[in-house]
C-alpha cells in the first residue's frame, strides 16, 4: 500500500501571472480565480516566484515583511521595497520554493511545515510548471469514507497483498480508527497487517487484538496465543 502522490491532488489548472503583471491585473486575477496567491512565471512557464494576497495587503497598507521589524523601537520597520513595487516582479517572494508531481503526500506536507509557507507550485523535470499544491489538498485524502477505507483493506492489503483467509481478522473503522480482531496463523505476520493499515490513506490510528496460532517469533513455536498476552 502506497500514499497517494503530489499528482493525484494537486491542482492541474493553474492561475498565474507574468513578472510584468501590474499590482491591479494581479489583484484582479486573485479574486476572479478564488486563490490566495499565483505564481509568477517566465516565457518558458517556469515559476519563479509567488505574489499572495499578504504581499498586496502589505504594499496597500504600507508594511513590512512579516520578518521585518525595527530591532530599536520594537516596531514594523518601512519596506520600500514594497511600497515602490508596480509589478509582480517587484512583489514577488522568492526564490520559489517548488515540490514534483512524485513526491508523496506526507513528505510534502513535511515540507511545507518546516518551511513555513500553504502552497507549493509542482514542476516536471525541465522545470517546468504543472500544477500547485496547497495545505487543504494533502489533507483531502484524510476525508476518505470509513467505508472505503474499510474497503481497500480487506480487499487490497489483506486480500489480494498478504492472501490471508477471507474472513480471519474482522476490520472495521470508525472516524479513520481503524480495529482488528481475529485471528492469524502467524504471530509475525500481525505487526506487519498494523504498518500496512497506517499506510492506506485515511487511516488515523490502529487498534488491534488479534490472536495467533502459532508463535514463528520463538525459537520453540508456541500456538494458539493472543496477541496482547504474549
Amino acid at each position: 500500500m502506497m500514499h497517494r502522490t503530489v499528482a493525484e491532488v494537486m491542482t492541474r489548472d493553474v492561475a498565474t501571472a507574468s513578472p510584468e503583471a501590474s499590482l491591479k491585473t494581479v489583484a484582479w486575477s486573485l479574486a476572479y480565480n478564488d486563490v490566495s496567491a499565483l505564481p509568477v512565471v517566465d516565457a518558458h512557464h517556469h515559476p519563479i516566484g509567488i505574489v499572495s494576497e499578504a504581499d498586496l495587503l502589505r504594499r496597500q497598507a504600507g508594511l513590512p515583511e512579516a520578518e521585518g521589524r525595527d530591532q530599536l523601537r520594537g516596531t514594523a520597520a518601512v519596506d520600500h521595497r514594497t511600497m515602490d513595487a508596480r509589478t509582480a516582479a517587484d512583489l514577488m517572494s522568492t526564490p520559489v520554493l517548488t515540490a514534483r508531481p512524485s513526491w508523496g503526500i506526507v513528505e510534502t506536507a513535511r515540507f511545507l511545515n518546516e518551511r513555513g509557507v500553504k502552497r507549493l507550485p509542482v514542476i516536471d523535470d525541465t522545470g517546468t510548471l504543472v500544477g500547485i499544491v496547497s495545505r487543504s489538498d494533502l489533507l483531502r485524502p484524510m476525508l476518505r469514507r470509513d467505508d472505503a477505507i474499510r474497503e481497500e483493506i480487506v480487499d487490497e492489503l489483506l486480500g489480494r497483498t498478504l492472501r490471508l483467509t477471507p474472513g480471519g481478522v474482522t476490520v472495521t473503522v470508525q472516524e479513520g480508527v481503524v480495529t482488528l480482531s481475529g485471528m492469524v496463523e502467524e504471530r509475525s505476520t500481525i505487526p506487519i497487517i498494523e504498518l500496512l493499515c497506517l499506510s492506506v490513506d485515511g487511516v488515523v490510528s490502529v487498534d488491534q487484538s488479534l490472536a495467533y496460532a502459532v508463535d514463528d517469533l520463538q525459537p520453540d513455536h508456541e500456538s494458539a496465543h493472543d496477541a496482547d498476552n504474549p
